[in-house]
């Protein structure tokens, strides 16, 4: 029998990291259960001691999740770690995560501390952690860039001390793939004890080789376990590409020799998941899950697919949960036929108050749009998702005008706690009108930092607008999101939806790279 490659998911944790890419408790347990259905093996489920917001939703993740081990991470101090045991109570399997910095340049500028005193803590940790469950993985942060020698002192002590899993971090995405192969061969050769543990790659995308160096740690360095986000979010230039390295062991297995167990089914829709959650759009041509993965222009290309698909195409669309959009419901469809579909598009809505409210706005936008797909109902529910203690601004009503050679001009009336505000501007278009209406009673002063529209199905101009705000104030930066028919009315939903974010104040403490 082939090794098992054990893929460890930490969208909902490093992938978080992304500026304005933090989710909500509802938002990150639906993924997680997304991430359960595509047979994830562990699932970092978030930092329980950055936050209380974050505490819960591992805590919710860890009572929910049953296929799937469970993990918080935990700086390398009995507190952090103390909350992170508390937050997994729940969980069928559980890992606590623990990190410290080993590299000259962190452990002096950062921690301020002695490779002694680092190689105390580390010990230390590790050892409390291991008394609170029997699945403890050690990340020695900026590890590529630590000195080996010291390195390998670190992670013989932590092995003793009962740590299972070995994870070697590229934090600052620095490495090169034979170089960094070679580099976990040489920790493994050198630690008398490195087969009590299961090794681990971690690596950033700086260099656009995240990929490239987590297969490199596996086939040359010997991991087994690869830590990865779908669509490679994460902060800077993103993690390994979870739908990446996945369809690289499955398709060149007569190269890695390596099983896997997820189901890839699942890619596509885990990937829309995301994608619509954090509105971090997903490039066309990006591997696997862009839009154009599988589509051919070329006339030869197009040729040689018709007759026979495996001269240009190495893995097969529907393999990975490709398929052509496909109606699902319409106007005339009932309560019974949208709560199935929910269930078998993975949304689990709490009570038959949210079912009847997510209904209600299906009917609302079948109305108004013909046909309504699967990419659709999952924006809908995403709209709704947000609570009403969450949704301090909320869309009213809008209406605008605009025309050749006329400056625009939009009223909104949208709420503001429990009062209504009405507002009014003019703008250089619609949409500058509206967020500018906004703007003027709330008085943020928040910077745009980003706009951008993605049509949420493609080949028709009914599909519905998804629009992405980011806002920037006092070095907070939020995403908003908002979809609907109407690019206006997505514009102004978006923008709500991230003074909402930035009106809530909850704090996070800064986590591994």
């Amino acid at each position: 029998m082939a090794d098992k490659l054990i893929i460890f998911d930490t969208t909902l944790r490093d992938g978080e990291q992304s500026p304005g890419a933090s989710m909500t408790k509802d938002e990150k347990l639906r993924i997680a259960r997304q991430l359960e259905r595509l047979k994830v093996d562990v699932i970092e489920a978030g930092f329980a001691a950055s936050s209380n917001g974050d505490f819960e939703a591992v805590k919710a993740i860890a009572d929910t999740i049953k296929e799937s081990t469970v993990c918080s991470l935990a700086r390398a101090f009995d507190r952090d770690i103390s909350r992170a045991a508390e937050a997994l109570q729940g969980a069928r399997s559980a890992r606590i995560h623990t990190f410290i910095a080993t590299s000259a340049l962190h452990m002096e500028k950062k921690l301020r501390m002695t490779p002694d005193q680092v190689y105390e803590q580390a010990r230390s940790a590790v050892r409390f952690a291991r008394n609170l469950t029997g699945d403890v993985e050690f990340s020695p942060e900026d590890g590529y860039r630590s000195d080996v020698d010291f390195l390998c002192r670190v992670l013989e002590a932590v092995i003793d001390e009962g740590a299972t899993t070995i994870n070697v971090p590229d934090t600052v995405g620095y490495a090169i793939p034979e170089l960094y192969g070679n580099f976990i061969r040489t920790l493994r050769e050198r630690i008398p004890n490195s087969d009590k543990a299961i090794w681990s790659v971690h690596c950033h995308n700086d260099l656009g080789m995240a990929v490239a160096n987590s297969l490199a740690g596996v086939k040359i360095g010997g991991a087994r376990q690869v830590e990865c986000t779908i669509n490679g979010l994460g902060e800077r230039a993103g993690n390994t590409s979870l739908e990446e390295v996945v369809m690289a062991v499955k398709t060149r297995r007569d190269y890695f020799g390596l099983d896997v167990g997820i189901d890839t089914t699942q890619i596509v829709p885990a990937s829309r998941l995301v994608s619509q959650t954090t509105g971090f759009v997903v490039q066309p041509n990006k591997a696997v899950v862009g839009a154009n993965a599988f589509a051919h222009a070329s006339g030869i290309h197009q040729d040689g697919v018709l007759k026979a698909r495996d001269t240009y195409e190495i893995m097969r669309a529907e393999d990975v949960g490709w398929s052509a959009n496909k109606i699902v419901l319409g106007k005339l469809s009932g309560r019974n036929a949208f709560k199935q579909r929910l269930q078998e598009l993975g949304i689990d809505l709490e009570s038959e108050a949210e079912i009847n409210a997510a209904f209600t706005k299906f009917k609302e936008l079948a109305d108004r749009k013909s046909e309504i797909f699967d990419e659709d109902i999952i924006a809908l529910v995403a709209d709704e998702s947000v609570t009403s203690e969450q949704e301090h601004f909320r869309l009213v009503a809008l209406s605008q005008h605009s025309e050749m050679g006329e400056r625009p001009q939009a009223k909104v009336v949208f709420g503001v706690g429990g009062e209504e505000c009405r507002a009014e501007a003019q703008g250089n278009g619609p949409v500058d009108a509206s967020i500018k209406a906004i703007e003027s009673r709330v008085q943020s002063g928040a910077e745009m930092v980003l706009y951008s529209v993605n049509a949420i199905t493609s080949g028709s101009t009914e599909s519905q607008g998804e629009v992405t705000v980011r806002l920037q104030l006092g070095g907070r930066v939020v995403n908003g999101v908002g979809a609907d028919p109407d690019i206006v009315v997505a514009s102004a939903k978006a923008y709500l939806a991230a003074l909402n974010k930035l009106h809530s104040k909850a704090e996070r403490v800064a986590a591994q790279g």
